[in-house]
């Protein structure tokens, strides 16, 4: 339960953290963070909960990542569902807390986004439902890539949050214009069903395409690592 208990923790922290920063102050008034600063919320919440808890859950965060780093031979496979469940109800709580905060500043609407993840009409740059497919799925891969080389037992050990919490900043400078970045099913989903409608209905996709990115980054991994880990 400590375990799964630090999962909800930190996977609240970083739907709070980066959805936050989005919904709360990337466009305040004259002052506000923009895509470069909700990048690196998104980056910060990984990078300190990896410090935070690593040394308890492995600071996963993401139903992508433990379904990666099963397939990498790094997580056992019975604990992928408890830890899955512990990371989309951390997001909701996370998602519950932060619309009560944004419900109260004037005109607020989750028609605006809520920084739900869309494609077509609902992509902040228009990206259509083939290019939002593709960037969820490489940008995935390549976070577990980056994930799975930097917790290898051959790299140095203690600073694996670093690379990891960079290489989601990364990611998000990348690809937030194309789908407002999820390569997270628990970050989608914990913003997604309080928005409702249309992010609802597209919120396969960001449980398919993360998924299916971070089983091929552990392939690509274990395939350039050249020994199990």
């Amino acid at each position: 339960m400590r375990q799964y208990s630090a999962e909800f923790l930190g996977t609240f922290w970083l739907v709070m953290g980066g959805c936050g920063s989005a919904v709360l102050a990337a466009a305040f008034p004259d002052l506000g963070i923009g895509l470069l600063g909700v990048s690196l919320a998104f980056g910060l919440t990984v990078l300190t909960m990896a410090f935070a808890i690593g040394h308890i859950s492995g600071c996963h965060l993401n139903p992508a990542v433990s379904v990666g780093l099963w397939a990498g031979g790094r997580f056992p496979a019975n604990q992928l569902a408890p830890y899955i469940a512990a990371q989309v109800l951390g997001g909701l709580a996370a998602g519950g807390v932060l619309f009560v905060i944004a419900s109260g500043a004037p005109g607020f609407d989750v028609a605006g986004g809520f920084a739900a993840n869309g494609y077509g009409a609902h992509s902040p740059g228009g990206y259509s439902l083939a290019a939002a497919l593709v960037c969820e799925v490489v940008m995935t891969m390549f976070f577990l890539l980056v994930i799975l080389g930097a917790t290898d037992k051959r790299a140095p050990a203690g600073f694996a949050g670093i690379p990891i919490g960079l290489a989601l900043t990364l990611i998000h400078l990348i690809s937030i214009p194309v789908t407002n970045t999820s390569v997270n099913p628990a970050r989608s989903t914990g913003v997604a069903l309080y928005v409702g409608d249309w992010a609802v209905g597209q919120l396969w996709l960001f449980w398919v395409a993360p998924v299916v990115g971070a089983l091929l980054g552990a392939v690509l991994y274990k395939a350039i690592a050249g020994q199990k880990n």
